[in-house]
């Protein structure tokens, strides 16, 4: 993107007068960081699930070989466990970035790993497979909520009138990466070569990690200091107590190995329970802390309903890319109006209805505002949870249709993730909006974490279901899944006016 010449109205914190569209020139290297970042990741996911089923019994009969040749069920469990550590990462990413190594050194590690786990993804083997997995996990958890925190840098506090629109610019960068990766990675890879397709992935992420080395010149200086550092006796703890779990660990699974008892479970059923048991104990020590006044307890009551409902969201709607796409791979027919496509495309169909809906969605926000009738935060929880539940209620008419071995029409996908999009838009800024201002004094910069966590809530149930041996495309139940989202918004909706009383005077 090319900067303007223009002066910076306020005055960038770094670099020369030049600006990135009338923000501070920063922006441009974080911009594109995030979208290289983005377009490495979404690539990577695109391929995962088609990957994991290549060559097993629920692999389609035009779907090359090469991959692993997983049944749907253990393949939708290690996506939805990839997907919740990923935000779970994303805490101690976090604390690494406040209390060891600052923002810009969190992120250069952040991309070096996720790079490296991509090129160990690009190495056939079912053991590096699930390295790879691993670094990229451990490298966007701590990507993610650093670069995040390197943006506000860049502007004069909260009350900066350029902020919010340097994270609009931001957020667009996420969805042209996540947009063009399923159309460039995705294809590459299942039409190819499986492996260099995560290859290019790696590409991406080397060209985002050198666009930002490039560019710290006009990050803030904020970015390169660590807020909190950790004491010469907090590091000499942490570092034994690190050790101590990583050595009852690796006796632990070393025993299991060795007596011929290992199986993928036995590391799949510790981590969906990680996932479930942390988010809960994590809500639960903010809540009973005594140092938090009488309001900040009462907004934290209001806050959990606010969790458990988005939990509920993202377990249906992470599964667009695991259920909802293997139903495209192997049920839907791959031409639309003649035109061939590989299926791993249908991952791009999100980032461009966000791209799309999402300034007007905003817009009607503000038209109703004015009006005095904008719904409040808790009604639109209500609705993102209603029409997620209306997305599964369709998935179930091509359900049907595909029964008889027919192959339906990939517009069912369309509609389907199209539904999903605009529910993700009434709860996903509103959940992020409403985190920062319910947050206690004392967690103000760690309840952004939290707010991930309930990503990682929803998907570690997606995956301690697929591991009990429910079958999450059945009709049967993912019925029960749409009803239960309808339902929850109906509950949420209906104690509006409670949960409102609860949040004071925050709306």
């Amino acid at each position: 993107m090319a900067s303007s010449l223009t002066k910076d109205p306020t005055g960038a914190p770094a670099g020369s007068g030049k600006t990135f569209f009338g923000h501070p020139r920063g922006l441009a290297p974080l911009f594109m960081t995030e979208m290289w970042e983005r377009f490495s990741f979404y690539g990577m996911r695109a391929l995962l699930t088609i990957y994991l089923l290549s060559g097993g019994p629920d692999a389609s009969k035009g779907l090359q070989g090469g991959g692993l040749g997983m049944d749907l069920a253990t393949t939708t469990a290690i996506y939805s466990i990839y997907l919740s550590m990923v935000y779970l990462l994303a805490l101690p990413g976090g604390w690494l970035g406040d209390r060891v190594w600052g923002p810009r050194r969190t992120v250069t590690i952040a991309a070096c790993t996720i790079m490296l786990g991509h090129l160990t993804l690009a190495l056939p083997g079912t053991g590096t497979f699930f390295v790879g997995l691993a670094l990229v996990a451990i490298g966007s958890g701590l990507l993610k909520a650093n670069i995040s925190t390197m943006v506000g840098h860049l502007y004069d506090g909260p009350n900066d009138p350029r902020r919010d629109g340097g994270f609009t610019i931001f957020y667009m960068g996420i969805n042209m990466g996540a947009f063009f990766a399923p159309l460039v990675i995705g294809t590459v890879g299942e039409k190819y070569d499986w492996h260099l397709g995560f290859a290019l992935a790696a590409v991406g992420m080397a060209i985002g990690l050198t666009v930002f080395l490039l560019g710290t010149k006009n990050l803030s200086p904020r970015s390169s200091v660590v807020p909190t550092p950790l004491s010469r006796e907090e590091r000499a703890t942490w570092l034994r107590k690190g050790m101590t779990w990583l050595l009852i660990a690796s006796v632990f699974y070393a025993v299991v190995g060795l007596s011929g008892h290992f199986t993928l479970n036995w590391a799949m059923v510790p981590l969906t329970l990680a996932g479930v048991v942390i988010p809960a104990g994590v809500l639960i020590r903010i809540k009973r802390d005594k140092e938090l006044d009488t309001a900040e307890q009462s907004r934290m009551s209001a806050y959990i309903w606010f969790f458990v409902a988005a939990a509920v969201f993202w377990m249906i709607y992470d599964q667009g890319g695991s259920t909802v796409q293997a139903f495209g791979t192997t049920k839907a027919a791959d031409q639309l109006f003649g035109f061939s496509f590989p299926t791993s495309w249908y991952q791009s169909l999100n980032p461009v209805f966000i791209m799309a809906l999402a300034p007007v969605l905003a817009w009607f926000w503000l038209w109703l505002n004015r009006r005095g009738q904008e719904p409040s935060t808790v009604a639109k929880f209500a609705a993102g949870l209603f029409f997620i539940g209306v997305s599964f209620f369709f998935f179930l008419i091509p359900l049907l249709m595909a029964g008889d071995g027919t192959l339906v029409s990939p517009m069912w996908l369309v509609g389907i993730y199209l539904i999903q999009t605009v529910g993700e838009l009434c709860v996903s800024p509103v959940g992020l909006s409403v985190t920062t201002k319910m947050a206690p004094a004392k967690y103000a910069s760690q309840m952004m974490g939290v707010w991930f966590l309930a990503v990682t809530a929803g998907d570690s149930v997606t995956g301690l279901l697929s591991i009990g041996g429910v079958d999450l495309s059945g009709t049967s139940v993912v019925g029960l899944e749409a009803a239960l989202a309808v339902l929850a918004g109906f509950a949420v909706f209906m104690y509006r006016k409670r949960v409102r009383a609860l949040m004071g005077d925050i709306h």
